[in-house]
């Protein structure tokens, strides 16, 4: 049976709700990676290896991965109401970046970084229910602009990073708090549930394996994990990759710092695409079309490595729009193929078992640029994950399940 509601039920207010969901995220997300786009400093003033600077990167991951694993065990986002939720989160994420600023050391700075990630698992999976609460109708396009939120505070530490070139690295680390703390009012006082509510769960541990269980659900968090073997991996390492172009010669934007912002805050195009592609056409033709363009993306760009820089930038910017285009709609079709009542555990889930990846992929990378004798080739690696991805989506979109998607468009 369909768990989608009659497509007549609209929610008044839903886009003033969804642009202050959006709000929220973008504020809350500037502090993922606070310490990625000051890395160079970091290494510099802390006397870093390349290793222990890649771990304050992983840190958040593996601190997102295992409060999100938490958080769905205990149905934490089924059983408490969402808005205090992801507010107290948000106030907790800020007080962890803030901790850099008291440059606690290599050992420190990775407990805080830990520390965030954990803040921020109780903030992303959380807002996506919250959104889709407000949508039945146009939840795929309501998805795209939350991840666009996503992508835009994901891409914020560089612009600040760019934008105060030769000035503390510290300031990167102030507007991300403040930024994240005006994200904590946004949902602690502006923003409430909206009509079209999933119900309550009470705990049991059980009910997360009840999700994993369903296979048109398996099939959609596979199509997921191959999407997220390559994101943040792309995302983490864009700037080292930028850097070293910009000593062979192709120098687009001015600074890696900014063509990092430029390439990253691209995507917030593609999750609009995205979600409007994927009401139209719908979830699974979508997420396969997007994979099949990053992927080639990801084979091309090192082609472009030394120049012509129009070509470095055109390659990237695809690659960033369609790397992120895809990704609303992985959780817009588990909130349309889970049971309703346990759709934030199943989000949960997916996204703590897809950032899992990430932490590996994240670390494999440097190792793989050393190996290679530099970065030019070093994004190869991410090539499984967009095939593996589009396969999924297209054995999906072969099931009777697949009716439940985007009201019926597959």
């Amino acid at each position: 049976m369909s768990h989608i509601p009659a497509p007549a039920q609209v929610a008044k207010g839903r886009w003033s709700a969804l642009t202050l969901i959006c709000l929220g995220v973008v504020g809350a997300m500037t502090c993922w990676f606070s310490a990625t786009a000051i890395l160079p400093d970091l290494i510099r003033d802390w006397s870093l290896t390349a290793g222990q600077a890649g771990w304050l990167t992983n840190a958040v991951q593996i601190g997102f991965v295992l409060g999100a694993l938490a958080a769905s065990l205990v149905n934490l986002p089924d059983i408490v109401r969402l808005t205090r939720l992801i507010a107290v989160s948000a106030l907790l994420a800020a007080g962890a970046n803030a901790v850099l600023l008291l440059e606690p050391g290599f050992a420190g700075a990775v407990a805080a970084r830990f520390a965030t990630g954990v803040a921020l698992a109780g903030l992303y999976p959380p807002a996506m229910k919250l959104m889709a609460t407000w949508f039945v109708r146009g939840r795929g396009l309501a998805m795209g602009f939350l991840i666009a939120g996503l992508t835009l505070g994901s891409s914020m530490p560089h612009l600040f990073r760019a934008l105060g070139d030769g000035v503390d690295w510290r300031i990167v680390v102030i507007c991300s708090t403040l930024a994240t703390l005006s994200s904590a009012v946004i949902f602690g006082v502006l923003v409430r549930e909206g009509p079209h509510g999933f119900g309550r769960a009470t705990f049991d541990p059980r009910q997360a394996i009840e999700v994993l269980r369903s296979r048109p659900v398996f099939l959609a968090n596979l199509g997921y994990f191959g999407h997220m073997w390559e994101l943040y991996a792309m995302w983490a390492w864009f700037l080292a990759f930028a850097g070293a172009a910009a000593q062979a010669g192709s120098t687009p934007f001015g600074s890696p710092s900014m063509f990092a912002f430029v390439v990253v805050a691209s995507g917030v195009v593609g999750c609009v695409l995205g979600g409007a592609l994927s009401d139209r056409i719908g979830r699974c033709l979508t997420t396969a079309g997007m994979m099949v363009i990053s992927g080639c993306c990801a084979a091309l760009i090192g082609f472009a490595f030394d120049g012509p820089a129009w070509l470095l930038v055109v390659i990237a910017v695809i690659w960033g729009i369609s790397i992120i285009g895809d990704s609303a709609q992985f959780s817009a079709a588990v909130t349309e193929l889970a049971k309703p009542s346990l759709v934030g555990t199943a989000l949960t889930l997916q996204v703590s078992i897809g950032f899992a990846l990430t932490v590996f992929v994240i670390w494999l990378m440097p190792h793989v640029a050393a190996v290679l004798g530099g970065w030019q080739w070093a994004f190869l690696v991410l090539l499984p994950g967009p095939v593996v991805g589009a396969w999924a989506m297209m054995r999906l979109r072969a099931m009777d399940e697949a009716r439940n998607l985007s009201g019926g468009r597959r």
